[in-house]
Order: C-alpha cells, then sequence, then structure tokens
C-alpha cells in the first residue's frame, strides 16, 4: 500500500510508480469515485467513446474557424495516413 501526504492547502502529489501503474501521462486527468465509509476508487479518466465528450474539445484554443471541406480534407489526408 502507498501512502501520500496531504498538502496545508489540500493536495497530494502522487509518486511516478503510482501514475505510470494506472497508466496516467502529464496533463491527462483522474477520477475519483467516493464510496461510503470515507473510502474512494481512484482511476484513469477516459474519454468517453460518445461524440459529446469529443464536442468543444478544442474550443477556445484558436481564433480560426475551418471550412466543412478543410474539415473533410484533413479527415481524408489522416484516413490515408498523410498527416
Amino acid at each position: 500500500m502507498k501512502t501520500l501526504t496531504v498538502t496545508t492547502r489540500g493536495q497530494v502529489t502522487f509518486r511516478k510508480e503510482v501514475l505510470q501503474h494506472l497508466g496516467i501521462e502529464p496533463g491527462e486527468k483522474i477520477e475519483l469515485e467516493l464510496l461510503p465509509g470515507g473510502r474512494g476508487v481512484l482511476k484513469a479518466a477516459r474519454p468517453s467513446k460518445k461524440i459529446d465528450g469529443f464536442l468543444g474539445l478544442l474550443a477556445g484554443r484558436t481564433k480560426e474557424t475551418a471550412t466543412i471541406d478543410q474539415i473533410n480534407e484533413a479527415v481524408e489526408e489522416g484516413w490515408a495516413g498523410k498527416k
């Protein structure tokens, strides 16, 4: 069992070996399910395979807007392995 220390700000740092065990890379998210009795289950957050999880993924990251033709071209190139 691994023991972690909570800082005065209520933060916990996970050791590299714990993150590797969970399959979590820097920048990824962790899900915590709270259970009765002060227990919890921790796991890597995996994106849903629903369109809702994809929509808005890049929102606010650029001021450019792609046309449907540009999007289709990018999809075709990606599908053909050109990018």
